[in-house]
């Protein structure tokens, strides 16, 4: 029980820490592509540099890590994780697993019609169709979604750290990969790609701290009767 309660504080508070410096980083890549200030400059520049610098092959090759990230992947995945873990009769898990894709899409769509950012001028080779830019949904979503699945997997799965610390830095090196993915095809600025994942992160620890609690309530004992008088 001890131990169990510092894995649940641990958790809690980490997410927490997260929630804050995601809200921060949102609140400071906000002001900046609405004020137009350095960091759109920076935006520019390596766009125009990235763009100098991609070749055919690496084209396809980042095309193929954007799709990984994109919404019928997401989808996928949410729908899949949800198969499973209404086959276990994970409830709970199920629930906030359900919510973190939700709530973390209606986000990403409430914050792009929010800043109506328009796309880099090269977007329009590689989108089906238009979306305003900022925050990245890509980034957004991926980080929701495979830090979602690596939270499951080190807490339902396994309990080895030999095993919890390659799924999670394996998560983690996907999701810049899609990030990168996004800027290389010229399809988003930097800033949005921050932006996404500071909301992402920002929505994700709030649904794992969530999670935690209801975890905790739902497999607490329930209260012992009160005895009777002889």
């Amino acid at each position: 029980m001890l131990v169990r309660d510092l894995w649940h504080a641990r958790l809690h508070g980490i997410g927490v820490v997260l929630s804050l410096a995601g809200l921060g980083l949102l609140g400071a890549a906000t002001a900046g592509v609405i004020h137009h200030n350095p960091l759109t400059q920076f935006d520019v520049t390596l766009l125009e540099w990235l763009h100098a610098r991609a070749t055919p092959t690496g084209y396809v090759i980042f095309n193929a890590v954007s799709l990984v990230g994109a919404p019928r992947a997401m989808t996928g995945l949410a729908l899949g994780g949800s198969l499973v873990l209404a086959a276990r009769r994970q409830w709970i898990v199920l629930g906030g697993w359900v919510v973190a894709f939700a709530g973390g899409r209606l986000l990403s769509e409430f914050l792009k019609g929010l800043i109506r950012r328009p796309r880099p001028p090269y977007a329009a080779a590689f989108l089906d169709h238009y979306s305003w830019s900022f925050p990245s949904g890509h980034a957004m979503g991926s980080l929701i979604g495979y830090g979602m699945l690596a939270y499951l997997l080190v807490v339902l799965w396994t309990h080895r750290r030999t095993m919890q610390v390659p799924i999670v830095v394996g998560a983690a090196l996907l999701v810049v990969a899609i990030g990168l993915s996004r800027l290389y095809l010229g399809v988003h600025y930097f800033s949005d790609v921050v932006g996404g994942y500071a909301a992402g992160g920002l929505w994700l620890s709030a649904c794992i701290s969530g999670l935690e609690v209801a975890r905790r309530w739902g497999a607490a004992p329930p209260p012992a009767a009160p005895s009777k008088a002889p």
